[in-house]
């Protein structure tokens, strides 16, 4: 299928959905015997984006995720939450917040989490964040950052970026401990960039090796996870779920897709022959074809869009707040602004969900960057 052909698949699919933004998807959950044939999915939390599960402590697993606890805008909206299952996966705790003490003041919430075990018991959270909000985007303050903790919910921020690129966002890292070395990924830009590829003795200092190929069905936003103890998998987004495989955490052997269809999965090996998958699944669907804005009389323009959104209303805005977010559920962008137009040239290509708040008022807008 083409890009625009699958552009356009993507527009009819949400204009359909009367729930169609990113607080409406809710993470679903599957098993499998080998990792690439899951069996039926079901809920695994609702309004939720970006998830990553791993194993800790025997039979615990832990679940990170970017979490949209209504009401909206409040402390609580978009933080980063953890589930817990004591048996293997069958049962999970209800969603906790994390916190995240040290982290200073002025730097981004976390997002994009990803779990990893160390020393032990010990966990680490590596995160996107970055010193200040990034003008017109996501922009090459976004870096990587990491957080220790010994509970899974209460995090000490560990100082200076993990991953830096001098001119590039990092986001939706997946780090793990493979082979005697811990590995990072991070996803270029359009699937075809592939991703980003680090190494590190420890987990904190990284340096980089050659980047990971892909091309324009394989888009490496997901989670890495071992296999058997001798293969290091990464699994990622596309038009239907799939891994790819490395003994040597160099050389990959090509893609697998699975019968799953959703985004930024995550899957943890329990034994020998059962995998347990967590992924963003697609929004809830009534069958209603609602209009884009709620209650702000707005439109957004142009659309398709490539270096700016501008938002035209008859209703003479002088002063908005907004948020952009991508279909996973990810926060892109947000700030306050006295003008029409935001720049979105740091974002990569794809479907995007805009959110306004002005005059005790809110609209809901989707465009399409190219």
């Amino acid at each position: 299928m083409s890009k625009l052909l699958l552009f356009a698949s993507l527009l009819i699919s949400l204009t359909a959905n009367a729930q169609s933004y990113p607080w409406e998807s809710p993470l679903r959950m599957a098993w499998s015997s080998d990792g690439i044939h899951f069996g039926p999915n079901s809920i695994f939390q609702d309004s939720s984006g970006v998830p990553s599960v791993i194993r800790w402590k025997g039979d615990t697993l832990i679940c990170a995720f970017q979490w949209f606890r209504l009401p909206q805008n409040t402390p609580s909206w978009d933080r980063v939450a953890v589930k817990f299952s004591y048996d293997a996966g069958q049962n999970w705790t209800q969603p906790t917040p994390i916190v995240v003490s040290g982290l200073p003041a002025n730097y981004q919430r976390p997002f994009d989490p990803t779990l990893t075990v160390f020393a032990g018991d010990s966990l680490r959270i590596y995160f996107s964040s970055s010193d200040g909000l990034p003008m017109g985007g996501l922009s090459q303050i976004v870096n990587c950052y990491s957080a220790k903790s010994y509970d899974g919910i209460h995090y000490t921020y560990e100082p200076n970026a993990r991953v830096d690129h001098l001119t590039k966002p990092l986001i939706d890292p997946a780090v793990i401990y493979f082979n005697g070395g811990w590995h990072y990924t991070a996803p270029i830009g359009a699937p075809q960039d592939g991703a980003y590829h680090y190494v590190s003795p420890d987990g904190l200092n990284f340096s980089p090796v050659p980047n990971i190929p892909s091309d324009n069905q394989h888009n490496w936003t997901g989670n890495l996870m071992i296999n058997n103890e001798t293969e290091l998998r990464f699994y990622g987004s596309g038009p239907s779920i799939w891994y790819n495989a490395t003994a040597n955490g160099g050389v990959w052997n090509g893609f697998v897709n699975t019968n799953i269809q959703g985004g930024d999965p995550s899957v943890v090996q329990i034994s020998a022959n059962n995998y347990w998958m967590v992924y963003v699944g697609q929004p809830y669907s009534t069958g209603a074809n609602e209009p884009d804005s709620a209650l702000l009389s707005a439109h957004v323009f142009p659309n398709p869009a490539s270096n700016f959104i501008r938002l035209f209303s008859t209703e003479k805005l002088t002063e908005y707040e907004y948020a952009i977010f991508d279909t996973n559920g990810r926060l892109m962008l947000e700030g306050l602004t006295s003008v029409n137009s935001m720049s979105v040239e740091g974002i990569p290509n794809g479907i995007y969900f805009l959110k306004i708040w002005a005059g005790g008022k809110a609209g809901f807008f989707r465009f399409l960057k190219n």
